[in-house]
């Protein structure tokens, strides 16, 4: 750390870089980010702003405004760190790693870092003080943690990573705070005397952040807005989206812009285009899809098919650097809650132009495969092509067409849909032979009533609809991984890693403590994974293993560096097939389109470090829309369960911890804790192993997978927990109690 106090060095016009020339508007340009890392790289100290002006021969205070601008925005991106003399320093130099901050409610946390290639940074609570979740940071690797991963120090605060926080409003000895709902967000924010803005304690809030932690000081804020009390109606949606700073409002032009495209496709736009319209293509999506990214139609081609997959071209629609784009990065995807839907792109593009609704022309891109009997492609195209939807079918449609109802589906669509289920089965066995991981876990649908209250909660099986739209987006999926990776052109690939080696070692011990052999966490492949899902298929508890062992799989994430996709068994995926509602979609478009125009890879808009940088981005964001949708579910749930309070479920033990069972209510998919001071009076000790409650007086086990009945003991809406209490100890209580008032 010597560096950050060195004496300025001495910099003359002749050791300064030759400047590029970029397109600016102003007439002398400031240097790019790279000329000023090769002169802060040559110079081989820090340096302060002055002498780089004068390295570069700028003057003036304009351009020292814009070379300070410049400055600025490398130091964001964590190129660059100024230290306490006001000197530039490179953070390479300093041995230095920038990344985005990801919280842990237990109060420590992990930097992710930017270049995407070195593991998570583990930051402790004491490193956390002054840190948010989403904070961006330069940090030193200083050790590591008890696990052997590496453990930083932060050296510098880049950018926070949000300005506001959503939370409840208490008073605590006349003192206001706001206890932040986002559980990765450990700290309290201190509310002024005349900062309350009207709030009354109990109420959700918003709160400005106007003094960030520091490791001795709270954070500080004003409530900028009231969002209500946490029994209304709706509430639950409002709190996710500002928990999880998902961005609902458009800047100004992106509406604009959108609407600007007009209601219907331009004949000058369909020129030199595929001419598709004579296609019996159909989309087939669930009964309340609002959008539609794909169509597939499929004929029989010698002793094999020809399957055409088109989807939105939404690249033509939002070009690279137009305020769409940057809308659209900084969204990253759509977020699905039950009560509504926040799109990535305004509703103009999403429910319109880029929708394949129907009966109308609209652009696409489509995937042209030829598969033989065995489900393999053997030759695949890519084209820009126009469209005309022939009938917007729903999965339930298609499956009752399968099931032998031929009125469910238009008459002159009988042979597509035939050809589609037949190849279907081609796929599935194709699947089957390469070992991709088949979970079949049943989806939970909630029916909220007009007031926009849980009136009820389903479990929705896949069907063989489902399943067939499924595997003519994973091929063609494929073939767009396999496209860009032939044409070396930068894009982001899917991928999925092998199972965690600890969590794997957790599940591998139980499956062994049941008989079950079970490869070791390094040497497994998709196929045994797959073969042990089949071999507990038709066990009791199968349901359970499987969960168990989707939990053992790491989170799929995008990279342009390809590793291949762990759980469907393929060398290279990407996504291509839902470009209005994620934006890792529109990039692969992106890249496919420019080969097909002819293009070069080295003339493409991307280069490799920034599809790293936006598949940083895009990974985070969906884990964001992720976090958001299964908070409000939790919070659903137990609105629901509020009025089930005393009433005994089936259940299914799911997990089995220190401190008790977590029990699934089979019907619902809600998961509730049976504490262990809520089970049959016994000490009771955890068998990590066997992933087993065990009774030391009585022997009494209380094993994953075995079933149990539970009667519905509290609801906590403000922490979203469910408690629940063995039907059977219930029973004994009560006969007690009517044996008591007997005597």
């Amino acid at each position: 750390m010597e560096l950050w106090h060195l004496p300025k060095a001495k910099v003359t016009k002749k050791s300064a870089p030759k400047r590029r020339k970029e397109p600016k508007s102003y007439k002398h340009p400031i240097p790019s980010r790279n000329d000023l890392l090769a002169f802060l790289t040559d110079a081989g100290r820090p340096q302060k702003a002055d002498a780089i002006l004068a390295a570069f021969d700028l003057k003036g205070q304009r351009m020292r405004a814009l070379l300070v601008d410049r400055l600025n925005a490398m130091l964001r991106a964590g190129q660059i760190i100024e230290n306490r003399r006001g000197e530039y320093c490179l953070t390479q130099k300093l041995e230095l790693v920038p990344g985005k901050v990801s919280g842990h409610r237990d109060g420590f946390g992990f930097v992710l870092p930017d270049d995407g290639e070195r593991d998570d940074i583990y930051l402790s609570a004491r490193q956390m003080r002054s840190l948010f979740d989403g904070d961006r940071v330069a940090v030193k690797i200083v050790g590591e943690d008890r696990r052997g991963k590496p453990e930083g120090r932060v050296v510098e605060i880049l950018e926070r990573g949000i300005q506001e926080v959503a939370g409840k409003f208490i008073r605590e000895r006349g003192i206001g705070l706001v206890v932040p709902d986002n559980t990765r967000i450990p700290h309290r924010i201190l509310i002024g005397k005349g900062d309350a803005g009207g709030a009354k304690p109990g109420q959700i809030v918003v709160a400005e952040i106007l003094d960030f932690p520091s490791e001795h000081q709270q954070a500080t804020g004003r409530i900028s807005k009231i969002i209500g009390a946490p029994d209304q109606n709706g509430i639950a949606t409002e709190i996710a989206i500002q928990s999880h700073a998902i961005p609902v409002s458009w800047p100004d032009g992106v509406l604009d812009q959108a609407q600007a495209f007009g209601s219907s496709v331009p004949a000058k736009a369909k020129q030199g285009r595929l001419d598709l319209r004579d296609v019996d293509l159909v989309t087939i999506d669930g009964a309340d899809a609002r959008d539609f990214d794909d169509a597939v139609f499929c004929e029989a081609s010698g002793t094999g098919w020809r399957l055409l997959v088109a989807i939105a071209d939404v690249a033509h629609y939002v070009e690279v650097g137009s305020p769409l784009d940057k809308e659209a990065t900084r969204r990253g995807t759509s977020v699905y809650f039950p009560d509504r839907v926040v799109p990535m792109l305004p509703e103009a593009l999403s429910n319109g132009l880029c929708s394949l609704n129907p009966k109308v022309d609209r652009l696409c891109m489509v995937c042209e495969m030829h598969v033989n009997e065995q489900g393999q492609v053997t030759r695949s195209s890519f084209a820009e092509g126009v469209m005309r939807s022939k009938a917007r079918l729903t999965y339930s449609e298609v499956s009752a067409f399968l099931d032998g109802d031929t009125k469910a589906v238009p008459k002159v669509l009988h042979a597509a849909m035939r050809n589609l289920h037949a190849l279907y089965g081609a796929f599935a066995k194709a699947r089957g032979r390469r070992g991709a991981i088949e979970l079949d876990l049943p989806q939970v649908k909630f029916e909220l009533d007009e007031d926009g209250v849980i009136d009820r909660i389903r479990t929705m099986e896949r069907n063989d609809a489902h399943r067939l739209i499924e595997e003519c987006m994973i091929a063609a999926n494929v073939e767009a991984a396999r496209f860009i990776k032939k044409h070396r052109i930068p894009g982001l690939y899917r991928v999925h890693a092998k199972p965690d080696a600890d969590r794997f070692d957790e599940l591998r011990r139980y499956l062994v403590s049941l008989d079950i052999k079970v490869p070791h966490a390094e040497h497994i492949q998709p196929k045994q994974f797959a073969s042990l899902l089949r071999k507990v298929k038709d066990r009791p508890d199968s349901s359970t293993i499987s969960m168990q062992m989707l939990r053992s799989l790491t989170h799929a994430e995008y990279t342009p560096d390809n590793i291949g996709h762990f759980g469907l068994a393929l060398e290279a995926y990407a996504h291509f097939t839902s470009p209005i509602r994620r934006y890792p979609d529109l990039l692969v478009h992106r890249a496919i389109r420019h080969i097909v125009r002819g293009g070069k890879p080295a003339r493409f808009d991307y280069d490799r470090k920034a599809m790293i940088r936006l598949g940083a981005i895009t990974s985070a964001h969906e884990r964001r829309a992720e976090e958001a949708t299964r908070d409000v579910e939790a919070w659903l749930k137990c609105q629901y369960m509020q009025s089930h309070v005393g009433e005994v479920f089936e259940g299914v033990i799911t997990s089995v911890t220190n401190f008790g069972l977590f029990v699934q209510i089979s019907e619902l998919m809600i998961d509730g804790l049976v504490h262990v001071t809520n089970l049959p009076n016994d000490y009771y000790h955890f068998d990590s192993g066997r992933q087993q409650m065990v009774g030391e007086r009585t022997g009494k086990t209380f094993g994953l997978g075995e079933p149990m009945k539970v009667l519905v003991q509290r609801v906590d809406m403000e922490t979203r927990k469910i408690d629940f209490r063995p039907a059977e100890l219930v029973h004994d209580s009560d006969s007690r109690q009517r044996r008591g008032r007997k005597r």
